[in-house]
């Protein structure tokens, strides 16, 4: 994939705070994730999440990532944050995108796990059923989160993949290494989490503003 100008999209996961979620907000960020999975340090109820969502309403699309989610969980999530996009961050097979897409009647983000470049075997059965797609490292063997983890992939696995539009880059991106690393792939979205914090779930608002500011070239 040829490299590109950097990109203008960029997603902070992981907030839990009224203060965070204003600092990703002012900085200028196009997606808000709000993750629910109780074994993750970013974990929110859904009323809470559906709080911070209330407040980012029309300043940015709200996300709400969920991990293997059951209907219920579903019909919950959509009750109680009203997202603009739901996030399925585990072993969902295309076939429970698919029903997962048509259940809430929301467009779904797929996280796919990458390795190697056999991982991108996936992406033709994904892309035919999600709306978006987003690239993170694979979770290391007897991890308890299947992202957040704080690591990065090789990105010179996606050179020359065939990729579809809106693909979104994810793990161990810092304002360190975004840049970087937007030149390297050639996508234009990008999704931070653990890269803007000063410990697992407590977002930095000095380094969500750098991270934005490093990206669109203004830092």
């Amino acid at each position: 994939m040829a490299p590109t100008t950097l990109p203008a999209r960029v997603k902070i996961c992981g907030l839990s705070t009224e203060a965070t979620l204003e600092a990703a907000l002012s900085a200028g960020a196009d997606w808000i994730g709000l993750v629910h999975f109780p074994r993750s340090p970013r974990h929110l109820d859904l009323a809470r999440a559906g709080h911070l969502a209330a407040l980012a309403r029309g300043r940015a699309e709200r996300v709400v990532l969920l991990v293997d989610p059951d209907d219920a969980l579903v019909e919950a999530a959509v009750a109680a944050i009203d997202p603009d996009l739901i996030q399925l961050h585990g072993r969902e097979s295309p076939e429970r995108v698919a029903a997962i897409r048509a259940l809430a009647d929301r467009p779904v983000m797929k996280a796919l796990g990458v390795a190697a470049r056999a991982d991108l075997d996936a992406v033709p059965a994904y892309a035919r059923v999600a709306d978006r797609l987003l690239l993170d490292a694979k979770a290391p063997p007897g991890a308890d989160l299947p992202g957040g983890n704080g690591r990065a992939f090789d990105w010179d696995l996606l050179l020359g993949a065939d990729l579809p539009a809106g693909t979104m880059l994810s793990g161990g991106l810092s304002p360190e290494t975004v840049a970087e690393a937007v030149r390297r792939t050639g996508l234009r979205a990008v999704d931070v989490s653990s890269g803007v914090e000063v410990r697992p779930g407590e977002k930095d608002p000095a380094r969500i503003a750098a991270f934005v500011g490093a990206l669109r070239g203004t830092a």
